[in-house]
């Protein structure tokens, strides 16, 4: 009482405005007129920026630091693919983080689990490749798509004989700003298998998946697959995009932060004020609110992974009109 009673009398011993806004940042209020910044405006607007990787720039940095790195030290071999916001290095757009990850013959990933919820795109892998997710082995096929909700021990083995690689996706952004992280590892750093299956509802094959895009109409120029994963991931949506070869397809920006992986063909884009040119294993970033479009050369797939379910939840999704 007697320090309320103190800051009541410095407020009150104020002679004008000038004065006062001093005395209130002391004390961590300040007066909504008079802000360092504004806290609204009429359309969403990022600091994030449209980016683009390459996956043979990614996959030659990984056999380089293959030399001298391996998952004894470094438990994930990956390269991070982060949004030169500030002193951000980890993002890849506001709400998910994507990476290349690379495992050698015969190493092993140690386990552990956390909050926020994994996500794997197979680019290249022969057999004997897996990962285990808590306790079932799932192969890693190229073009798998592979799930390891939160809360999941997991870890990656490579028993055949070259190199794999993958793309991770991950909603630890999101877990950051919320903040609900926890992380544990394994307290015996490798975890049994119990179950060994090729069909499992976090395993989303490329033989199984493909021809269901096939047989998808043609909508604006795009065939469109999502699948089915709100049931253990609930804070992405997955779905897979067939461009019409030869004809620019433009999408309707809005509110979700998405990002592209090329599973199969080439060809261009926009995205934002960024020209690109993409293959194979390329990511592309594209934040919220950013126009966007994508011209095929040829038959092509691609993997959007977008947070556009948080925003539905939230009833903060739009699209532009």
């Amino acid at each position: 009482m007697k320090q309320a009673q103190a800051n009541i009398d410095r407020v009150l011993a104020t002679g004008n405005l000038e004065e006062l806004y001093p005395v209130l940042g002391e004390m961590r209020m300040t007066p909504g007129w008079h802000k360092k910044r504004p806290s609204l405006w009429k359309e969403p607007r990022t600091e994030f920026q449209s980016m683009h990787w390459s996956y043979q720039v990614g996959r030659a940095a990984l056999d380089q630091a293959g030399q001298w790195i391996g998952t004894e030290l470094a438990e994930r071999r990956n390269t991070l693919l982060y949004n030169p916001v500030g002193d951000n290095d980890y993002d890849t757009v506001r709400t998910l983080v994507s990476a290349y990850q690379m495992i050698k013959p015969g190493e092993y990933a140690r386990a552990h689990r956390h909050s926020p919820n994994a996500m794997r795109l197979v680019i290249d892998a022969e057999p004997g490749c897996f990962t285990v997710v808590d306790g079932i082995k799932l192969p890693m096929v190229p073009g798998d798509f592979l799930l390891t909700p939160g809360g999941c021990w997991h870890s990656h083995y490579n028993e055949g004989k070259a190199n794999a690689y993958w793309i991770d996706f991950l909603d630890v952004p999101l877990v950051q700003l919320l903040e609900p992280m926890f992380y544990e590892e394994h307290p015996q750093g490798y975890q049994p298998v119990t179950t060994d299956t090729e069909t499992h509802a976090f395993r989303f094959p490329t033989v199984d998946v493909r021809p269901r895009l096939v047989d998808q109409a043609m909508l604006d120029g795009v065939k469109r697959l999502t699948i089915d994963t709100q049931a253990h991931i609930a804070t992405v949506e997955i779905s897979y995009l067939s461009p019409e070869p030869g004809r620019q397809v433009v999408f309707v920006k809005d509110t979700a932060s998405r990002i592209l992986a090329v599973t199969k063909g080439s060809g261009t884009g926009r995205i934002g004020q960024l020209d690109v040119q993409w293959q194979r294993g390329d990511v592309i970033a594209v934040p919220s609110w950013t126009d966007y479009s994508l011209s095929a050369a040829e038959p092509a797939e691609l993997v959007e992974v977008s947070d556009r379910p948080v925003l539905q939840k939230l009833a903060l999704y739009r699209q532009a009109r």
